[in-house]
């Protein structure tokens, strides 16, 4: 080959060699990313409330899946859900017709068995105002009055026979007369002992006809339990609210026929709400009850809600190895509701170290539910997922993530990603 070929290759590869590196460099020097100009703050260590943070859900103070006493054919329903009902205040009504009707019956009955009662005793004599004397009865009166005649009579034979007994030892009377003044006495005596038969027979009947008077009370006092079981019929056809609260189901319309297990209404009690915390088996030696409880929720966002643990359960989850520490929330505003999810803090005796950024400085990534904050390192910003706690005006606690030393970016996160370069302002 010629020399001339061989310098016009070589010329060709150098300079195709030089025009690389240079694309190259150009390459390099287009893809580095441009320093972002930001703001940052400290994180700051405060002392604080020693306490731990955990999750649970509130419920009802109260709550109460009412069911008819008696099936029925509802046929009102006077109240709708989110209602608010005070306690007796009627939320149903069955028909009651058919329990009206057996109502009535009973009083007819019991009518009847009180007049039946009134004639028993006024037969015997007895009333209200004097306990039974089987002598005040009409016709023992009659019977002791003449038994009582009778051995007057007897009396009066017998002395009679006895003095003409004595007049035959003298013979002062014939024995004849003697005769018939002992018959006479004898006769006296068989009529004594007859009215004392019947006395005594009067007795018995009286005192028989009183047993038949407390046997119609007793049969009275079981109508009179017949009929209140009645008018208790007739009341359990209107269902009334257990107790002050909010109506928050009410499965029933009018129309339907109810059976006692169904369900006619749920009612709520709201006025004090219990938040059932799961709280790990290795804070129940620290958790007493009457501590001070912080809760948030995400329907109110920058408050604080104020309660004291009320229970705590004595028995461990053995799956979860968690216990539920309940704690009471006066909620006369209804703001906090059945079902919401809240995270709290319960507040231990004495002080811990806690760390506390900007509230500027956290984000939201909605992607992952997380919340995020950028640290700068060299001028560098890295990504860190941190646990936030309770907040105030200016700053929000992080409960993990962060140890107090970092320095946080405080503006523009959205234009940061880990690892980008930064100029602080």
């Amino acid at each position: 080959m010629r020399p001339v070929a061989l310098f016009l290759i070589g010329a060709s590869l150098f300079l195709g060699a030089c025009s690389s590196k240079q694309s190259a460099q150009a390459s390099s020097t287009a893809a580095a990313p441009k320093a972002l100009a930001i703001s940052t703050a400290p994180a700051v260590l405060r002392q604080v409330s020693a306490g731990f943070e955990e999750t649970g859900s509130f419920v009802a103070d109260e709550s109460s899946d009412i069911a008819p006493a008696v099936a029925g054919l509802v046929i009102a329903t006077p109240v709708n859900v989110g209602d608010f009902v005070k306690q007796g205040q009627p939320i149903c009504e069955l028909d009651r017709r058919d329990a009206q009707l057996k109502l009535d019956q009973m009083r007819a009955q019991l009518d009847e068995a009180t007049a039946a009662v009134r004639q028993a005793q006024s037969r015997i004599g007895l009333n209200a105002s004097r306990t039974f004397d089987a002598n005040l009865v009409p016709e023992v009166a009659a019977a002791k009055a003449s038994y009582e005649s009778a051995q007057a009579q007897a009396r009066l034979a017998a002395a009679d026979a006895k003095r003409y007994e004595n007049l035959v030892t003298t013979g002062d009377v014939s024995r004849s007369a003697f005769e018939k003044a002992r018959t006479q006495q004898e006769t006296a005596d068989a009529q004594a002992n007859a009215a004392r038969q019947q006395y005594e027979g009067a007795l018995n009947a009286a005192r028989q006809s009183y047993g038949a008077v407390e046997t119609s009370q007793a049969s009275l006092e079981g109508m009179r339990a017949q009929l209140a079981q009645a008018q208790k019929g007739v009341a359990d056809t209107t269902i009334h609210a257990p107790f002050d609260g909010y109506i928050s189901a009410r499965p029933v319309a009018a129309g339907e026929h109810v059976a006692v297990t169904d369900k006619i209404a749920t009612i709520v009690r709201v006025g004090t709400m219990k938040l059932q915390l799961q709280t790990p088996e290795q804070r129940s030696a620290r958790a007493s009850v009457g501590m001070a409880v912080v809760a948030h929720v995400s329907a109110f966002p920058d408050r604080d809600f104020m309660g004291k643990v009320s229970a705590i359960n004595p028995s461990v989850d053995p799956n979860s190895r968690a216990f539920i520490l309940e704690a009471h929330f006066n909620n006369p505003k209804a703001e906090l509701r059945p079902g919401m999810f809240a995270t709290a803090r319960v507040l231990l005796p004495g002080l811990e170290d806690a760390v506390f950024v900007p509230r500027s400085a956290v984000m939201h990534d909605r992607t992952t539910d997380s919340n995020q904050v950028f640290v700068i390192e060299n001028n560098v910003a890295h990504l860190r997922v941190v646990l936030t706690g309770e907040t105030d005006a200016e700053s929000i606690r992080i409960l993990s993530g962060l140890t107090g030393r970092e320095t946080v970016a405080t503006n523009h996160q959205a234009d940061l990603f880990d690892g980008a370069p930064v100029v602080v302002q």
